[in-house]
Protein backbone atom coordinates (compact mmCIF):
# COMPACT_ATOMS: atom_id res chain seq x y z
CA UNK A 1 0.00 0.00 0.00
CA UNK A 2 2.84 2.37 0.85
CA UNK A 3 4.59 1.70 -2.44
CA UNK A 4 1.46 2.75 -4.33
CA UNK A 5 1.34 5.92 -2.27
CA UNK A 6 5.05 6.55 -2.86
CA UNK A 7 4.62 5.94 -6.60
CA UNK A 8 1.71 8.36 -6.64
CA UNK A 9 3.74 11.01 -4.83
CA UNK A 10 6.63 10.46 -7.23
CA UNK A 11 4.31 10.86 -10.24
CA UNK A 12 2.83 14.03 -8.76
CA UNK A 13 6.32 15.47 -8.27
CA UNK A 14 7.22 14.59 -11.87
CA UNK A 15 4.05 16.28 -13.10
CA UNK A 16 4.82 19.40 -11.05
CA UNK A 17 8.30 19.57 -12.54
CA UNK A 18 6.91 19.14 -16.06
CA UNK A 19 4.32 21.85 -15.40
CA UNK A 20 7.01 24.27 -14.21
CA UNK A 21 9.08 23.44 -17.27
CA UNK A 22 6.05 24.07 -19.49
CA UNK A 23 5.36 27.42 -17.80
CA UNK A 24 8.96 28.56 -18.37
CA UNK A 25 8.80 27.51 -22.02
CA UNK A 26 5.47 29.29 -22.45
CA UNK A 27 6.92 32.52 -21.06
CA UNK A 28 9.94 32.20 -23.34
CA UNK A 29 7.72 31.77 -26.41
CA UNK A 30 5.53 34.69 -25.29
CA UNK A 31 8.63 36.91 -25.07
CA UNK A 32 9.73 35.86 -28.56
CA UNK A 33 6.28 36.54 -30.01
CA UNK A 34 6.27 39.95 -28.32
CA UNK A 35 9.58 40.80 -29.97
CA UNK A 36 8.29 39.82 -33.39
CA UNK A 37 5.09 41.77 -33.40
CA UNK A 38 2.66 40.56 -30.81
CA UNK A 39 2.54 44.00 -29.17
CA UNK A 40 2.89 47.22 -31.20
CA UNK A 41 6.18 48.96 -30.54
CA UNK A 42 6.80 52.69 -30.48
CA UNK A 43 8.20 52.57 -34.03
CA UNK A 44 5.04 50.89 -35.35
CA UNK A 45 2.79 53.38 -33.56
CA UNK A 46 4.92 56.26 -34.88
CA UNK A 47 4.68 54.98 -38.47
CA UNK A 48 0.91 54.58 -38.13
CA UNK A 49 0.57 58.16 -36.84
CA UNK A 50 2.66 59.47 -39.74
CA UNK A 51 0.49 57.64 -42.27
CA UNK A 52 -2.69 58.95 -40.68
CA UNK A 53 -1.35 62.51 -40.61
CA UNK A 54 -0.21 62.36 -44.25
CA UNK A 55 -3.61 61.08 -45.39
CA UNK A 56 -5.58 63.53 -43.21
CA UNK A 57 -3.49 66.53 -44.28
CA UNK A 58 -3.66 65.57 -47.94
CA UNK A 59 -7.44 65.18 -47.77
CA UNK A 60 -7.89 68.52 -45.96
CA UNK A 61 -5.58 70.31 -48.40
CA UNK A 62 -7.41 68.73 -51.36
CA UNK A 63 -10.72 70.09 -50.08
CA UNK A 64 -9.39 73.54 -49.13
CA UNK A 65 -6.69 73.96 -51.81
CA UNK A 66 -8.89 74.05 -54.84
CA UNK A 67 -8.60 72.28 -58.16
CA UNK A 68 -4.84 72.65 -58.61
CA UNK A 69 -3.90 70.88 -55.37
CA UNK A 70 -6.76 68.40 -55.31
CA UNK A 71 -5.27 65.91 -57.76
CA UNK A 72 -1.81 66.17 -56.21
CA UNK A 73 -3.13 65.57 -52.68
CA UNK A 74 -5.25 62.62 -53.79
CA UNK A 75 -2.13 61.12 -55.35
CA UNK A 76 -0.15 61.72 -52.14
CA UNK A 77 -2.89 59.98 -50.14
CA UNK A 78 -2.90 57.09 -52.62
CA UNK A 79 0.88 56.70 -52.39
CA UNK A 80 0.73 56.82 -48.58
CA UNK A 81 -1.95 54.10 -48.54
CA UNK A 82 0.09 52.00 -50.97
CA UNK A 83 3.17 52.33 -48.74
CA UNK A 84 1.10 51.34 -45.72
CA UNK A 85 -0.16 48.23 -47.52
CA UNK A 86 3.41 47.31 -48.48
CA UNK A 87 4.49 47.78 -44.86
CA UNK A 88 1.63 45.56 -43.64
CA UNK A 89 2.59 42.86 -46.15
CA UNK A 90 6.17 43.04 -44.87
CA UNK A 91 5.01 42.66 -41.25
CA UNK A 92 2.76 39.74 -42.18
CA UNK A 93 5.65 38.01 -43.95
CA UNK A 94 7.75 38.31 -40.79
CA UNK A 95 4.95 36.75 -38.75
CA UNK A 96 4.47 33.96 -41.31
CA UNK A 97 8.20 33.23 -41.23
CA UNK A 98 8.07 32.97 -37.44
CA UNK A 99 5.06 30.64 -37.59
CA UNK A 100 6.89 28.45 -40.10
CA UNK A 101 9.94 28.39 -37.83
CA UNK A 102 7.81 27.36 -34.84
CA UNK A 103 6.02 24.62 -36.78
CA UNK A 104 9.31 23.31 -38.17
CA UNK A 105 10.76 23.21 -34.66
CA UNK A 106 7.73 21.32 -33.38
CA UNK A 107 7.93 18.85 -36.24
CA UNK A 108 11.65 18.33 -35.65
CA UNK A 109 11.07 17.75 -31.93
CA UNK A 110 8.21 15.31 -32.57
CA UNK A 111 10.38 13.35 -34.98
CA UNK A 112 13.14 13.25 -32.41
CA UNK A 113 10.73 12.06 -29.71
CA UNK A 114 9.36 9.39 -32.07
CA UNK A 115 12.88 8.05 -32.61
CA UNK A 116 13.49 7.99 -28.86
CA UNK A 117 10.23 6.11 -28.31
CA UNK A 118 11.22 3.52 -30.92
CA UNK A 119 14.59 3.09 -29.23
CA UNK A 120 12.92 2.66 -25.85
CA UNK A 121 10.57 0.01 -27.22
CA UNK A 122 13.54 -2.02 -28.49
Amino acid sequence: METNFENLEHEIEDLKIELEHFQKEKERVRAIVGQIGGVPKFRTKFINVIFILVIAVSLVVSVIGGEKLRLLMIEVATVALSLKIIYLIHCQNRINHFKFWILSSIEWRLTEMRREMKQLKK
